[in-house]
């Protein structure tokens, strides 16, 4: 039997959780301060409204997807861990370190697994791109950089770096299976005191430089990362269709005659099978409730997450009315 799990938060990406989950056959329950709105999706998707506080002590409920305002995800993981319930946080997990570092330790305590809604990791297109770089075919990793940028979403509590820089941060911590040893930020804030553009700098042990840039108030999409290395560079552009998601580019740069010399060769398209990310990394939660295994995105990974956006966050001061 498939463990039974209730979805805290129905707000927009709650609602993509309640709904993957019912198509996986795992949705037990949903729940919303807005009890109207819980109700709403119970009916549509034939699962039980339950109160927020009865989610924490009902023996029926095995573990909880939390899809919450950031500010409330460490406190209901906590009283969710401590009420035997595994759990899985949306990103960002808390606003500070200590708070995600405490939530995650309740875990710990009490047998429970915590995963993260780092959803990108297991986009069949980053896989794919992952084992290139596992097999040496981009030679070694220089230099890493991500773009996400578009319109939105504008929130009160957290900036664009907070709301879209987890995901690319957990890409760019998988593949250099370390963190950053000097993170500089730079923001610039156009609506409020928060950042509506992010650009973050990152230095890791081996020299290998990292560099992101974030923004909410741009005319188009752009959902790309860039890995640059000593034999070739790869693309993963998730605004391209399927067959083009994931390029990879052979150029060639060598020095002849004490002058520089290169050649540009054409992307290959790397064959990529489809899948929603959501779909796979909600499987993958199920697998963990079952086999008690570490999570891929696990608490200490989004630790590690929001340790460089702590760094990397550049405060602004109220603008005058």
């Amino acid at each position: 039997m498939k463990p039974r799990i209730a979805v805290l938060g129905c707000g927009y990406w709650g609602s993509n959780h309640i709904r993957t989950l019912k198509a996986l056959g795992a949705l037990h329950a949903v729940s919303d301060e807005n009890r109207a709105r819980a109700e709403g999706f119970a009916s549509e998707q034939d699962c039980l409204a339950i109160e927020p506080e009865q989610l924490f002590v009902r023996d029926d409920i095995d573990a909880i997807v939390m899809a919450l305002p950031p500010q409330f995800h460490a406190d209901m993981a906590v009283r969710a861990v401590e009420g035997g319930k595994d759990v899985l946080v949306e990103k960002p997990i808390a606003l500070t370190v200590d708070d995600a570092e405490r939530a995650v330790q309740a875990a710990k305590d009490n047998g429970r697994v915590f995963m993260v809604g780092h959803v990108l990791r297991f986009h069949p297109a980053f896989e794919t791109l992952k084992a290139l770089i596992d097999k040496g075919e981009l030679g070694e990793v220089r230099y890493i950089h991500s773009h996400r940028l578009g319109l939105g979403k504008f929130h009160t509590e957290n900036d664009a770096l907070w709301d879209l820089a987890p995901h690319d941060l957990s890409m760019i911590l998988a593949i250099t299976g370390t963190e950053p040893i000097e993170v500089r930020g730079e923001g610039a804030a156009l609506l409020d005191n928060l950042s509506d553009f992010a650009h973050l700098h990152m230095r890791f042990p081996n020299g290998l430089r990292g560099h992101l840039f974030a923004s909410r108030l741009n005319p188009y999409r752009e959902r790309r990362l860039t890995v640059v290395g000593t034999k070739a560079m790869a693309v993963f552009d998730d605004v391209e269709p399927w067959e083009r998601k994931l390029a990879v580019y052979r150029h060639a740069v060598w020095q002849d005659s004490g002058q520089w010399a290169f050649t540009a060769n054409e992307p290959s398209y790397v064959a990529v099978g489809e899948g929603m990310p959501l779909t796979r990394e909600l499987a993958h939660f199920i697998q963990c409730i079952e086999t008690r295994a570490e999570p891929r995105t696990s608490g200490e990974e989004a630790i590690r997450v929001l340790r460089i956006l702590t760094a990397g966050t550049i405060t602004h001061s109220k603008s005058s009315s």
